[in-house]
C-alpha cells in the first residue's frame, strides 16, 4: 500500500514549484469487494482497488483544484502546473484560504475511535456464504415469490491530508455490509421491501439469518396495498426513514444555504425549530460509527456540539470559508473530496429519544399513516413547503388495518418540525441516531 502521508508531501512540494501561494493535498486509497447471488448461485463478483490524488491550490484569493489517480512524479508536476495555472484565471473569493496554524489539530486517538476493523478481510467465498444464507432465510418466509436482490460486500478506504500551514494527518476506516430484496405476489401485484446492515466492524454485523428474515418479512407485510384516503391525518415516519425528516432541517443550516440566503431557516439562529425537550447533536467522534473522523477537512480538530438544544437552534454548520461569508468561526465540519475544495458537512447527529414506543404512538395516533418508504421530493429551499411520494400502512384504532402504496405526504417543514413527537426506537450505531417520529395534520392525497 502506498505512504500517503508522502504523495501528500510529494504534491505540496510539488505545488510550491510551479508557483502556489499555499496549499492543500490529500491522498485516498481504498479497496472493496462486493458479491451478489441470485436463486441460490453467485450472480457477481467485483473487486476494485486504487489510489487517487487531489490538489488545491491558492493564489491570492483565487483557487482552484486538480485531481488524478496517477501518482507518478511526472503526473503530480502536470497537477501542480495545471493547477496554478487554473487558479490564476479562477475569480476571487475573499472568502477562501487556509486555517491559521494555531487553530489545527494536533493531536487525536485512533485507538479510541476505532474506525478500522482489525480482523482479515473476509474472502470472497465467506461473502458469498453470508448472502446465499440470507436468501434462504428470506425464501423460507411464506409469500416471498423471488429475491430481487441479495448483496454482501467489504471495503477499507484510508486518507490522508496535508497543507502548507503545517498540518498533515490520515486515519483509516473499514466496513461490511449485507441486504437484501424480496418480492411478493406476481404481475402488477408484485410488492417489494428490503432490509440490511452495515458495520465498521464486521463482527457487529447482524446475522445473515435475521437480515433476511426481516426483509421477507417486511416485504410480506406489503402483499395487497393500496392507496390511502385523501385528507388531513397524523403520519409517523417510521426509524428507518425518519432521519430523512431531520435531514431536511439539517441541509436548511447548512453553511452555504445560509450565505445564499436560500433556505427557510435563513432567519431560525436562536428560534424554535423543534419541540421543547429535544436536542440534536453532532458527534463525530462517536467509536466504530461510520462518520467518525478525528479531524475535519480543512485540519480542525472534531468535537462534540449541540445543534439544536431543548429546541432552539443553535448553529449552522460552517466550514471556514462559510464561517468567514458570516463572520463567524468555523464549525469543524469541513467535508474534502479528491476533486473539489471544502464545502461543510455535517457527520454523526443524534436527536433525543422519547419515552414511548412506536407502538404507544400508532395508538396515540389513532387513525393516520406509518410511512416505512419514500420516493421522489419536492421540497421549495427557501419555504420549507414540503411533499413527497409515500408508502406503508393505514392505521386504524391504533394498528395496522392495510399496507399502502402511491400516495403523497404534504405539508411546512417549519411547522412539522415543531410538532414532532419522538418514539424510543433508534437505532443508537447509526450515523443518524433518529427513532420513530409522530407528526399532526399533514396532507395525505391518495384515492
Amino acid at each position: 500500500m502506498p505512504d500517503l502521508a508522502e504523495l501528500s508531501a510529494r504534491l505540496l512540494d510539488a505545488a510550491t514549484k510551479a508557483g502556489a501561494e499555499a496549499a492543500d493535498a490529500i491522498a485516498v486509497d481504498g479497496s472493496s469487494i462486493s458479491i451478489d447471488v441470485r436463486e441460490g448461485k453467485l450472480e457477481q463478483a467485483e473487486r476494485s482497488e486504487g489510489v487517487d490524488i487531489g490538489l488545491r491550490v491558492l493564489i491570492g484569493q483565487r483557487q482552484a483544484c486538480v485531481s488524478a489517480s496517477d501518482t507518478s512524479d511526472t503526473t503530480i508536476a502536470t497537477m501542480a502546473e495545471r493547477a496554478v495555472a487554473m487558479a490564476r484565471e479562477a475569480p476571487e473569493d475573499p472568502h477562501i484560504g487556509l486555517a491559521e496554524a494555531g487553530d489545527l489539530a494536533t493531536d487525536w486517538d485512533l485507538a479510541t475511535l476505532n474506525l478500522a476493523d482489525p480482523a482479515p478481510e473476509p474472502s470472497p467465498q465467506e461473502l458469498e456464504d453470508m448472502a446465499l444464507r440470507a436468501e434462504a432465510a428470506a425464501m423460507a418466509v411464506p409469500g416471498i415469490t423471488k429475491m430481487d436482490g441479495v448483496g454482501a460486500g467489504h471495503g477499507q478506504r484510508r486518507v490522508h491530508l496535508a497543507a502548507s500551514n503545517g498540518f498533515s494527518g490520515g486515519y483509516g476506516r473499514t466496513s461490511t455490509s449485507l441486504s437484501c430484496v424480496a418480492i411478493t405476489g406476481d404481475g402488477t401485484e408484485m410488492e417489494r421491501d428490503y432490509y440490511g446492515d452495515m458495520r465498521l466492524h464486521r463482527a457487529d454485523l447482524e446475522s445473515a439469518e435475521e437480515i433476511g428474515r426481516l426483509a421477507a418479512e417486511r416485504t410480506v407485510a406489503r402483499a395487497g396495498a393500496r392507496k390511502p384516503p385523501t385528507g388531513a391525518f397524523p403520519v409517523l415516519y417510521d426509524e428507518r426513514i425518519a432521519s430523512g425528516l431531520i435531514g431536511h432541517l439539517l441541509q436548511a443550516i447548512n453553511g452555504t444555504a445560509i450565505g445564499r440566503g436560500a433556505s427557510w431557516l435563513r432567519d431560525a439562529m436562536g428560534a424554535q425549530v423543534l419541540p421543547a425537550g429535544l436536542s440534536l447533536t453532532e458527534d463525530p467522534l462517536r467509536p466504530r460509527t461510520a462518520g467518525s473522523r478525528p479531524f475535519d477537512g480543512e485540519g480542525f480538530a472534531s468535537r462534540a456540539s449541540a445543534i439544536v438544544e431543548d429546541g432552539v437552534l443553535q448553529r449552522w454548520t460552517l466550514d471556514l470559508a462559510t464561517a468567514r461569508k458570516l463572520g463567524l468561526d468555523s464549525t469543524a465540519n469541513a467535508s474534502r473530496s479528491t476533486s473539489s475544495p471544502p464545502s461543510p458537512s455535517l457527520t454523526n447527529v443524534a436527536l433525543t429519544q422519547g419515552t414511548q414506543t412506536k407502538e404507544a404512538l400508532l395508538a396515540e395516533m389513532g387513525t393516520g399513516l406509518l410511512v416505512t418508504s419514500m420516493i421522489g421530493s419536492s421540497i421549495n429551499p427557501t419555504t420549507g413547503d414540503y411533499s413527497r411520494g409515500a408508502s406503508g400502512f393505514w392505521i386504524e384504532n391504533g394498528e395496522i388495518a392495510y399496507p399502502v402504496n402511491e400516495c403523497t405526504i404534504a405539508g411546512n417543514l417549519r411547522e412539522m418540525l415543531r410538532s414532532i413527537i419522538p418514539a424510543n426506537d433508534a437505532r443508537t450505531h447509526l450515523s443518524r441516531v433518529v427513532p420513530s417520529l409522530l407528526v399532526e395534520g399533514l396532507t395525505l392525497a391518495g384515492k
